[in-house]
């Protein structure tokens, strides 16, 4: 288990102080002061108008269980990681949630140290979840496994797949690349789109980040910037819910540093190709707002994105013919990187019982399909992607979102230990270096990626 030594503890505990959390207007009678131990407490990351749209979600939920009053908080942060941070300060302050909507990126995190394992529950529930569990890919419910143990239930996700501008492929004379197209594909494809295009265009744009920056890159290598291992466990889920799948065991492990991996040099030795050529910028740090109005511009040809995009470049009034969707390439392989959500029970909630229902009620047919009402998010359940993305509301192609899953079994959550603050933040500050200081600068960029690697696994 990872321990947090006081420094850190106050170090983390202080990034959250600076943040504002909105509480979403009281949602029943019982949501008064000197009443609050009656509420169920859920924690979202987002706006107040985030915590808004959940309304519909809480009216549906609480005509099955009236006697269950829910109180949603919404919690702004730049980023996931100073979302978890705010959660460990209410914490810390005797004011915990009673559950907690986490990502990827923090399911380590909270396994080790804040979240309570709903092994009890789903076994007990065992018949009723059966219909769930068939619709779900199992790969998206062994990313919140951790140490043979089940945290979490996906509500969401978004692998990285390739969006494309079809203008930008047309000028060029091109065709959608085939499924199976490869690194060298990509490189022509770039390259002609770049040949063919007038005024500041750029075939390729990516983000700094841990999800879709340079690990799909990394992935379709068969590579990592840290070692991947399974633990041991499990088996009570797999063997109940996906008996004909391959054994997965009880979660992955990212326990050591991985950089100067023969393979994964030779996937920033592509990328590093890549922006000396002119085909890709050095990569932006942070989200992608820009992005949406430069690929809408024409400006930018190719751009790793998920089923979340749409929805964004539908608000921006980018007509769904305009562009499209496709895999990664591939080079040693064509595995893919995704990222989910879903809530977490804290170990500290008094109504762990209650928080169960909720968790239930979020991932069945109608709870998710009140939570996702608009195409900004993939869902888990293969059932409703149809409703949220087809009928001309995605790109012609946007099968590719869930088919990612099938196509390529050993698609996998991206790198995120409990240390993952840590570990992303020594990832992202060496990227740059690493791929703009020429072929000889990549060593030596990943020589110190892997120092700093190591220093923040250690977790202290």
């Amino acid at each position: 288990m990872v321990e947090l030594t006081r420094r850190a503890t106050l170090a983390l505990l202080g990034l959250g102080v600076v943040g504002t959390a909105v509480s979403w207007p009281r949602l029943t009678g019982s949501d008064i002061p000197g009443r609050r131990s009656d509420v169920l407490t859920v924690a979202l990351f987002g706006t107040a108008q985030d915590a808004a749209a959940r309304q519909s979600l809480v009216d549906g939920f609480q005509r099955l269980h009236p006697d269950i009053p829910v109180r949603i908080v919404a919690i702004q942060g730049q980023d996931w990681s100073n979302f978890f941070a705010k959660i460990l300060t209410m914490v810390a302050a005797g004011d915990a949630p009673d559950v907690v909507s986490v990502a990827t990126e923090g399911t380590q995190l909270f396994a080790e140290r804040l979240a309570h394992p709903i092994d009890e529950f789903v076994r007990r529930d065992a018949a009723e979840l059966r219909d769930y569990f068939d619709d779900v890919h199992p790969s998206l419910v062994e990313s919140f496994m951790y140490q043979g143990s089940l945290f979490q239930l996906p509500d969401n996700f978004n692998a990285a797949n390739v969006f494309y501008n079809t203008a930008a492929l047309e000028r060029a004379g091109l065709e959608r690349p085939r499924d199976d197209w490869t690194v060298d594909d990509f490189f022509s494809v770039a390259r002609t789109m770049r040949d063919s295009a007038s005024g500041s265009f750029l075939p390729y744009f990516w983000n700094n980040r841990l999800w879709g920056g340079v690990v799909p890159w990394l992935y379709v290598n068969d590579a990592s910037f840290l070692t991947e291992e399974k633990a041991s466990g499990g088996d009570w889920f797999w063997s109940q819910f996906y008996p004909n799948d391959k054994p997965r065991g009880g979660g992955f492990l990212w326990r050591g540093a991985d950089a100067l991996g023969e393979r994964t040099v030779e996937s920033f030795e592509v990328l590093q190709r890549m922006v000396a050529e002119g085909l890709a910028a050095n990569p932006a740090q942070g989200g992608g707002n820009e992005l949406v109005s430069l690929f809408a511009r024409g400006s930018v040809g190719m751009t790793p994105s998920g089923g979340f995009w749409v929805h964004g470049l539908n608000e921006a009034g980018f007509p769904n013919d305009a562009y499209d969707v496709t895999y990664f390439p591939q080079m040693r392989s064509q595995r893919h990187q995704f990222g989910a959500g879903g809530y977490a029970m804290m170990r500290t909630s008094p109504r762990k019982d209650q928080a169960w229902e909720w968790m239930k009620y979020c991932i069945s047919r109608e709870g998710m399909g009140l939570a996702h009402t608009r195409p900004d998010s993939s869902l888990p359940r293969r059932s409703l992607n149809t409703e949220l993305y087809g009928a001309g509301v995605g790109p012609r192609h946007w099968e590719v979102f869930y088919d990612t899953l099938d196509r390529f079994p050993d698609t996998a959550p991206m790198p995120a230990p409990p240390q993952q603050a840590a570990v992303e933040s020594a990832l992202i500050k060496n990227v740059v270096a690493t791929i703009t200081n020429g072929p000889g600068g990549v060593r030596r960029g990943l020589e110190t990626m892997q120092r700093d690697l190591e220093i923040a696994l250690k977790g202290r």
